[in-house]
């Protein structure tokens, strides 16, 4: 299990803790939340299945900081958390198939791996396959997180070293996190499971993981 006495490299003192309402986020903080991700924050926050960490696009360092808070090595793919379909068509090679999956299931609980563009950071593509996992998310505070910094969050799910489920408490992420992390998002208590991952890269539709999204809509006959 995470140790807070472990020699992680440390981000703010203290992390700001934002109580945002789950339905109607405040625009002050979601503002004020933008700008610390901007500024090279990690910052926790919930979506439609869990928690996730995440920072801003191609900000290496605070990638690596959450490879290390997680004990991720580099082949631990991140995703692109984007607002909708539209932004996720810069960063993705979507064709008819794929787009037609696409705009009935989203924004919803899945994430999607397609071939890259070229305008997606190299230190997230897979090595040897140059594909990218992304997700759009229905929940209203990702949603408002995402159009206000007008960018995609590069994020993994906020399951710590030697646990098998997403953290799911603000006040324990609080507890664990604040001298790790710059921003924790308090959208009351979150989801246990995952998305569930749908790789669109190739001729059929695979289901890599099965989470909270239902998987029968890509299942083959």
């Amino acid at each position: 299990m995470f140790n807070n006495q472990q020699s992680y490299e440390q981000g703010a003192n203290v992390s700001q803790f934002f109580q945002v309402h789950p339905e109607n986020p405040q625009s002050r903080l979601i503002k004020q939340a933008a700008e610390i991700i901007r500024s090279g924050g990690v910052a926790v926050y919930p979506t439609d299945s869990s928690y996730a960490i995440g920072c801003r696009l191609g900000d290496k360092n605070a990638l690596e900081r959450i490879r290390r808070l997680r004990q991720l090595d580099d082949k631990h793919n991140f995703t692109l958390v984007c607002r909708d379909l539209s932004q996720l068509s810069t960063f993705a090679k979507v064709d008819t198939g794929a787009f037609r999956l696409l705009k009935t299931h989203t924004p919803g609980p899945y994430t999607f791996i397609l071939n890259a563009t070229r305008e997606v950071p190299r230190i997230m593509l897979h090595a040897k396959r140059r594909t990218v996992g992304l997700r759009v998310p229905s929940h209203p505070i990702a949603q408002a997180l995402l159009e206000e910094l007008g960018e995609p969050i590069m994020s993994v799910s906020l399951i710590m070293p030697g646990e098998t489920l997403p953290m799911s408490d603000p006040y324990e992420m609080r507890s664990l996190l604040e001298h790790h992390v710059e921003l924790i998002i308090d959208g009351g208590f979150g989801g246990l499971e995952a998305s569930t991952v749908i790789n669109l890269s190739e001729a059929e539709p695979e289901i890599v993981r099965v989470g909270c999204g239902d998987p029968q809509p890509f299942e083959n006959p």
